[in-house]
């Protein structure tokens, strides 16, 4: 009975050092970052980092790997995780941010979406997405491997292992789609991680990755940094990984949600949807700047 008292608070403390970790570790590397954004090819890194929003003006996407670094620091020095999910997490958040920052750097608007780059593909065209969607999901199945199953079979253990890394590859995917908007994915990354962070089983790996988006927020919806594709596939594929440390029958609810929306994602614009929907919008327009004004 002690020890079931003792848990509950043991646990908060471990949830709120994660978190703590994670902010400072991610504002740090903000921090270093901006200071003296790394170039690339010879270019200066203003010109490799800058890029253009919604709105037409300057942001960057220096906060992606600011996020990637926080997360990734923090989820090596927060208490409360085995080796197992340390590993499995730093490979999950650091080899999907890698992913996404090529297609950062790489990319180009020729093909969008599965659809887009898996039809490139089939014509013999290598898109940065196709690596992407690709190299994901290889991460994602890495990372559940390593995280490992408690299934006592081996055809039990396999079975884990492809779900599991089907929600890390879909979360990460998803979570990308959402990036469209300021502060929008880290909003989503908040409503859906913080469940996942009381739980028992997932606080340990969703700590870090919150902590380290909550800090980088004020950024993203002041409209001077996004998070790109580096930092939102690292997000969405480290609350995936959280979601792997629940039941079967939950994690298998997860990965029917995580598949709907991908699809749907191919015939309808989330951006729309929200637009429509009166508290989806109030969400999505919390802390922004609204939309007919502009920047002072």
């Amino acid at each position: 009975m002690n020890r079931r008292i003792a848990a509950g608070p043991a646990r908060g403390v471990r949830l709120l050092a994660g978190t703590a970790l994670g902010a400072a570790a991610a504002r740090a590397a903000y921090a270093a970052l901006t200071r003296r954004p790394p170039g690339l090819n010879g270019l200066p890194g203003e010109e490799v980092w800058g890029r253009t929003n919604h709105r037409g003006e300057p942001v960057t996407l220096l906060e992606g790997p600011a996020f990637v670094a926080g997360a990734a620091a923090a989820g090596l020095l927060a208490p409360g995780a085995c080796g197992r999910a340390r590993a499995a997490a730093l490979l999950a958040g650091a080899g999907s941010g890698l992913l996404g920052g090529y297609d950062d750097l790489a990319g180009s608007a020729s093909s969008r979406g599965f659809k887009g780059h898996l039809g490139a593909l089939a014509r013999g065209e290598v898109t940065s997405g196709a690596v992407k969607i690709l190299g994901i999901g290889a991460t994602g199945l890495a990372a559940a491997a390593i995280a490992g199953s408690p299934a006592p079979t081996r055809a039990g253990r396999a079975f884990d292992t492809l779900v599991n890394g089907a929600i890390v590859a879909g979360g990460a995917n998803l979570m990308n789609l959402f990036d469209l908007r300021p502060g929008r994915a880290i909003k989503v990354g908040i409503i859906t991680g913080t469940p996942l962070a009381l739980t028992a089983s997932g606080s340990a790996v969703a700590a870090a990755p919150l902590g380290a988006a909550v800090a980088l927020l004020p950024e993203d919806l002041g409209e001077r940094a996004m998070l790109g594709d580096t930092g939102s596939n690292a997000l969405g594929a480290l609350l995936g990984l959280a979601a792997t440390r629940l039941g079967r029958g939950p994690r298998l609810a997860v990965l029917a949600g995580l598949a709907g929306l991908n699809a749907a994602s191919e015939f309808v614009s989330f951006t729309k949807v929200i637009a429509r929907t009166p508290a989806l919008n109030r969400i999505d327009m919390l802390g922004r700047r609204p939309e007919h004004v502009d920047a002072v």
